[in-house]
């Protein structure tokens, strides 16, 4: 009998024991559902992302380069004679202007002054034997041979004359052109050759401007083409104009060469100098330019943002002229419209947004 009754009371404590289990287990099931339910059921908040607008405006675009130049002499040329010997004179001095035909140096030219002086001396005797030769060749005295032979002799000196002279001449370094000249390198007594630099010669009245520009404004860049620059270190900005233009495109950098002129009147500019070039080629009124950032790519397709009731909606819109910082618009946007200008990579269709600021 008490055998029987210890197993009824275990039979019941099993039970007990299930039927807590089971409710503990019912119990932790709807506390775990319950959260995921409320989430499923609740609506998801979407968030406000703050932007930057702009409102589209006509205004006047202009199509123009800046490029990188440089500041060139109009003329330069290495100073040295055309002859050999020792520099007797030296009459320039150092980084001052000259003018053309100038004497700047000379070497010794003694024993051509010599030789000059002996055939002058020749050249009167020789005048009057033709002279003779000839009033007796009148009265058939001489032969027509002897005074031929008596011209021949008097040509024949007066060529020797003149090749005494042109090599005097080579003894003197005259200036070729208006100019400034620079720094010498010989010293009186010094022996000269034409290898030997005597000083530099440029002219910087007025100055060349080299420069490159895009292969694609190549046929809008022509002789009188006016363009502007400036220079590091000075406020002013000069002005220039385009003389010539290189005849084919650059093949390794697909750029095209361009010569311009700048009076350099006052001397302000040094050549050498690297300057910033403007090109105005011309003005577009009344156009839709907007900031090249707020410009989407998406497949090939050209997309910007509206703010239109408080959310984003996307655009497509043709492009035309791009600037350094904007880009025209030709075809997608109306004046008034309310560009997004920033945050485009987050945004996406429908997307409530906010305006910060608005240009």
């Amino acid at each position: 009998m008490n055998k029987k009754k210890k197993w009824i009371i275990t039979a019941v404590i099993l039970v007990v024991f299930c039927l807590a289990l089971g409710l503990y287990n019912l119990m932790n099931g709807k506390a775990t559902v319950e959260p995921d339910a409320a989430a499923a059921v609740a609506p998801r908040r979407t968030s406000i992302l703050n932007v930057n607008g702009l409102v589209i405006r006509p205004q006047q675009l202009t199509d123009g380069i800046t490029t990188v130049g440089n500041l060139l002499p109009d003329e330069e040329v290495d100073l040295s004679f055309e002859t050999s010997g020792k520099i007797v004179a030296i009459n320039f001095r150092e980084g001052t202007a000259v003018k053309k035909g100038d004497l700047l140096a000379k070497v010794n030219d003694q024993p051509l002054l010599a030789q000059l002086r002996r055939y002058e001396a020749q050249l009167k005797l020789a005048e009057d034997r033709v002279y003779r030769q000839s009033a007796l060749l009148e009265k058939d005295a001489v032969s027509q041979e002897a005074y031929e032979q008596a011209r021949t002799e008097l040509a024949t000196l007066n060529a020797d004359i003149d090749i005494v002279k042109s090599n005097i001449a080579l003894t003197e370094l005259r200036a070729p052109f208006d100019g400034v000249i620079g720094l010498r390198n010989v010293s009186e007594g010094a022996y000269a050759s034409p290898s030997v630099v005597v000083a530099k010669l440029a002219k910087i009245q007025p100055l060349k401007i080299d420069l490159f520009v895009p292969e694609r404004y190549a046929n809008q860049i022509k002789p009188g083409t006016k363009l502007s620059f400036t220079v590091d270190g000075q406020q002013a900005t000069f002005q220039g104009s385009v003389y010539a233009t290189e005849s084919k495109i650059d093949l390794a950098t697909h750029t095209f060469a361009v010569r311009a002129h700048y009076s350099n009147a006052q001397g302000r500019l040094l050549p050498g100098r690297f300057v910033t070039v403007q090109i105005r080629l011309h003005d577009i009124p009344n156009a839709i330019a907007i900031p090249t950032e707020a410009i989407v790519p998406e497949m090939g397709v050209d997309k910007v943002y509206l703010c239109k009731g408080g959310r984003a909606h996307a655009v497509e819109v043709t492009t035309g002229l791009r600037t350094d910082a904007e880009i025209q618009i030709l075809k997608g946007l109306n004046v008034g419209d309310t560009l997004i200008t920033s945050g485009t990579l987050q945004l996406r269709e429908g997307l409530p947004v906010k305006l910060d600021t608005v240009e």
